[in-house]
């Protein structure tokens, strides 16, 4: 019987002195989400042109999609995102969301890039 053993690092935590600054980064990490959405809903080429770049893929492979059914680029970006960070699920729902929803897969993308890619969070606390 094999197991399975996940090992995640935590992230590093950096306390400073200061004013709580922790609801002002979630309003401004809630506001880029949502600016994220609204760019990749109105401009998805150009979101994911961004999103492949961030990925480590070329600018324009993305703009491969328009030329079949099931958007190849799409699954196959969010195969590797699954793969590289370790998230389980399945190649089917890939092909699904990929077809369905193009921009929310994207969305979906650069989320978890941004989540991976900045390691270091930053709390103040507050001055008593």
């Amino acid at each position: 019987m094999a197991t399975k053993i996940v090992i995640q690092q935590p992230k590093p935590l950096v306390l400073a002195p200061g004013s709580d600054q922790c609801e002002s980064e979630s309003v401004i990490s809630v506001l880029f989400l949502s600016f994220s959405c609204c760019f990749a809903f109105w401009c998805c080429p150009c979101f994911a042109c961004i999103t492949a770049r961030d990925h480590g893929e070329c600018l324009c492979l993305p703009l491969l999609d328009s030329f079949g059914l099931i958007p190849p680029i799409t699954m196959a970006m969010r195969v590797s995102v699954r793969s590289t960070y370790g998230i389980e699920d399945s190649i089917c729902n890939d092909c699904v969301l990929s077809f369905c929803c193009g921009p929310c897969s994207y969305c979906q993308i650069r989320r978890e890039l941004i989540s991976r890619n900045h390691p270091v969070t930053l709390f103040r606390n507050r001055a008593k």
